[in-house]
């Protein structure tokens, strides 16, 4: 067993599948299909990386130019006159091919042409929303692309307070890295820093690029302020691109060029930073895995070390593996002590998800109904629809971060109370991102939106004029006094009043059917949104309770063969005896090299 310092700390990918393979052998020589069944699980996320870079921004701040700069391929479509209206992924492919990814549970696929994309994933296009399109994966063979780096071009934030935002954080939040596109023409504005805080909350390693620095002369004032901009909990590189110069470099093959774009410093943070730091994450994670098989294996040595080592005292070192026999069976039960918090913690995190969410909807159909108090529907409806779906989109990414804090520390919480015999957490928890939920939710708003036209305005008046002025001349005669002119004058003044009143009249009823198509809008959400909030914590209660019951398994498998092989010492000859204990301390030693040199790496 073997794996040099020097390459795990060059390659730590390659070090971990060297430290898996050693492990995958110690399974097959211990006859444990059940730990081999977890490294090669391990092993097949290390031959398969998959690192999501999220490219953000406003809209027509050079988003896709800059997608299609780093891969030296025209994969996504440019044009001052549109702009990119679902995701497009793109990502390493033995030869460049693509696919539309509908919705759906999984999401259905359907391979297209390269030069087909743009027509799916661009707004204005024929047929661009048609089918429910999620997005648009394009595979290149890009050595950039190659480790497992996934670059997603998304639609513009349109500003903090756009659908389209809370959709990218919502992407962010699971992305190893996020690179924010501001263009040079001007400084960044109040709602990109709003947006870049709530992206560095959600996502750790965020660079902004200043684009289209071969088109404004003055970028570098327009960086320096920018860096002024940035307070300091939002400490991020700055890195001047131009997709202009970096494309002519690639067409020409002109290193200088190259250079000059600036291009070169964005691929290196991209390497060091997300292909560096996610190699080091996955390869930690895998020893850390390796270093627990070796523990467990060891286990099942060493009580049977200890009866070899002393045959009158077997018989305690059997009492003790059979009270740790005990608790390890009690940890399978349903009233072990992680499986009650477990349903306890998800019971509560149900509570809290779903009253926050009715909490979040009854404040946005609260503002509605202020808004409407002082404004005409006719005149602002759809400023009012798009408010609201960009109101309630945050109001849920905000759910949705609190479903995934939650849960993510519910998770770590079972891990303690299951720590004592696994020492082991689940970290990562699959939570997804909860606004594509909303794309098939529309404002049914049911109201008259068109005000009374001069033709009616007129038709009303001569109306309530004519039977005023009627009411008033009957009037005169009952009494015996002509009014004439007096009583067309009343008319008129009546007229008024009655149009007037009718207007009112008929802004009243626009206000509440918007009130109503507020309210039934936010009532559709709430209702979608909390039949997927609660199936998402029944998948996450799933997971946690499937990984710690089979946690739980191996534990009692592994105590089982130690207590069956301390239990054989007894039946055992001197010479038997002493052969064995060699054999188990040379393995014992093999084992600890292993799980010394995981450790090592997991650190």
């Amino acid at each position: 067993m073997t794996v040099t310092t020097e390459a795990t700390a060059a390659n730590p990918v390659a070090g971990a599948v060297a430290l898996v393979e050693l492990g995958l052998r110690a399974c097959e020589a211990y006859q444990r299909a059940d730990l081999a069944k977890r490294l090669t699980a391990v092993k097949r996320t290390l031959s398969d990386p998959t690192m999501h870079v999220v490219v953000v921004g406003e809209f027509k701040q050079g988003k896709s130019s800059l997608v299609n700069a780093l891969v030296g391929a025209a994969v996504c479509p440019v044009d001052d006159d549109v702009a990119t209206a679902v995701p497009t992924y793109v990502r390493h492919g033995a030869e460049p091919s693509a696919e539309l990814i509908f919705d759906g549970e999984p999401p259905r696929r359907e391979p297209i042409a390269v030069n087909e994309v743009r027509r799916w994933v661009v707004e204005g296009e024929p047929d661009a929303n048609a089918e429910q399109v999620a997005g648009a994966e394009i595979r290149l063979p890009r050595r950039l692309l190659e480790p497992g780096l996934v670059l997603v071009d998304t639609p513009g934030v349109g500003g903090l307070g756009s659908a389209h935002a809370a959709a990218t954080l919502a992407a962010a939040a699971m992305a190893e890295a996020l690179i924010f596109v501001t263009d040079a023409s001007q400084e960044l504005t109040r709602s990109e820093l709003d947006f870049l805080r709530q992206a560095r909350e959600m996502c750790g390693i965020v660079v902004c690029a200043l684009t289209k620095t071969d088109f404004y002369p003055y970028w570098r004032k327009i960086m320096r302020l920018n860096a002024e901009h940035l307070p300091d909990e939002l400490d991020m590189p700055i890195i001047p691109v131009s997709s202009t110069l970096r494309s002519a470099a690639v067409a020409a093959g002109d290193t200088a060029l190259n250079s000059e774009s600036g291009f070169p410093d964005l691929v290196r943070f991209l390497a060091e930073r997300v292909n560096g730091r996610t190699a080091s994450r996955l390869a930690g994670e895998a020893a850390a895995e390796v270093a627990t098989v070796c523990t467990q294996f060891a286990a099942q040595f060493e009580g049977e070390r200890a009866a070899l080592a002393d045959p009158e005292q077997a018989h305690l070192v059997v009492s003790e593996l059979t009270e740790v026999k005990e608790r390890v069976e009690a940890l399978k039960s349903a009233a072990a002590r992680w499986n009650q918090t477990l349903t306890d913690g998800i019971a509560d995190l149900n509570s809290d998800i779903d009253h926050d969410l009715k909490r979040r909807i009854r404040d946005v159909v609260n503002e509605g109904d202020s808004a409407m108090e002082d404004i005409d529907p006719a005149e602002i409806w759809p400023e009012m629809e798009s408010w609201l779906q960009a109101r309630v989109a945050h109001e849920l990414l905000a759910n949705y971060w609190l479903l995934r804090q939650r849960a993510t520390a519910l998770s770590e919480e079972v891990g303690e109370h299951f720590r004592e015999a696994s020492g082991e957490v689940l970290d990562r928890i699959a939570v997804p991102n909860p606004t594509p939920a909303l794309a098939g939710t529309q404002v049914e708003h049911k109201i008259e939106l068109e005000k009374m036209k001069v033709g009616k305005q007129a038709m009303v008046a001569l109306k309530s004029a004519y039977g005023g002025a009627i009411m008033f001349v009957m009037l005169g005669t009952f009494t015996g006094i002509s009014l004439g002119p007096i009583a067309l004058g009343i008319g008129l003044v009546m007229g008024r009043k009655g149009l007037r009143d009718e207007k009112k009249r008929q802004r009243a009823a626009r206000q509440t059917q918007a009130r109503n198509a507020i309210r039934r809008y936010c009532d559709q959400v709430s209702f979608v949104m909390g039949k997927d909030s609660r199936d998402t914590l029944r998948k996450i209660q799933r997971q946690l309770r499937d990984h710690y019951t089979g946690l739980a398994e191996e534990l009692n498998r592994s105590n089982a063969e130690a207590l069956r092989r301390a239990s054989e010492v007894a039946t055992q000859s001197q010479a038997e005896r002493e052969q064995r204990l060699a054999d188990i301390d040379a393995e014992l030693a093999r084992l600890a090299e292993l799980r010394n040199r995981a450790k090592a790496v997991a650190r």
